[in-house]
């Protein structure tokens, strides 16, 4: 199919500027933000890993992933129907149907959609982090109520955790007022925090974003990285987003 074809009314197709690959966004109900991509760029996946971006949204994650590393396949797990469709229609548009699969499910379900212990890495930029300080697009006060009531932090842990091989790892991108509740519900549920990095919108504001690695079944051993400073002054991105992440 065209690429016309593939779109729909009011959508659009962005370049992401990585292997040439686009993708289909529609500007008045979602689109991604910078913590989809810092977390992309913060999170690994080994040579034939096995990969879950859970709540996906238009699959920006599993494509920008394929993108950066050799892992066997991705998967993108996503409730809203219209956000699965979009995303099904951009690892199309990229020519990855064999390498990036969408599922339309819910998220609190997804070890028993998947089964236990089935995956290598598993991410998450949570639906309610939709909104916070002008860094994303999002759909809006009603969008974020909405997915507020479809999951919370407990839910995305645990199942983070059932998804995962012993060793495997889990990345997450969050706020860091929940940093207590974070580490808390990641022991909880036998995932050892081992990377952190705290994001700040400009060197003097407080951070707004936290990258957080764990490990399933690992030692304690926490590494608190150099922090990641967005922007040099307003529109102006620092020379590290432009290099390391290529926004």
């Amino acid at each position: 199919m065209t690429t016309d074809e593939l779109l729909k009314e009011n959508e659009r197709v962005d370049d992401l500027q990585r292997n040439g690959y686009k993708i289909i966004q529609d500007p008045g109900r979602f689109c991604f933000g910078m913590d989809a991509v810092l977390l992309s760029g913060f999170a690994r996946a080994r040579e034939g890993a096995r990969v879950i971006d859970l709540g996906t949204g238009t699959g920006i994650i599993p494509i920008l992933m394929e993108a950066k590393t050799k892992a066997a396949h991705l998967t993108g797990l996503e409730i809203q129907e219209e956000s699965a469709d979009m995303a099904r229609r951009s690892v199309q548009l990229n020519g990855l149907t064999d390498k990036i699969t969408i599922v339309t499910g819910d998220l609190k379900e997804a070890v028993s959609l998947f089964g236990a212990a089935s995956f290598d890495v598993v991410t998450c930029n949570p639906p309610y982090m939709t909104e916070h300080h002008g860094l994303t697009n999002p759909g809006g006060p009603k969008a974020v109520a909405r997915h507020e009531l479809l999951c919370n932090l407990e839910d995305v842990i645990s199942q983070a955790a059932g998804l995962l091989k012993s060793g495997g790892n889990f990345y997450l991108v969050h706020r860091p007022f929940r940093l207590v509740d974070i580490m808390v519900l990641m022991r909880k549920y036998r995932l050892e925090p081992k990377r952190m990095k705290l994001v700040y919108p400009f060197a003097d504001k407080e951070p707004n974003m936290v990258l957080i690695e764990a490990n399933r079944g690992g030692k304690a051993r926490l590494t608190v990285e150099k922090p990641l400073i967005v922007y040099e002054k307003p529109g102006v991105y620092t020379e590290e987003i432009y290099t390391v992440y290529g926004y």
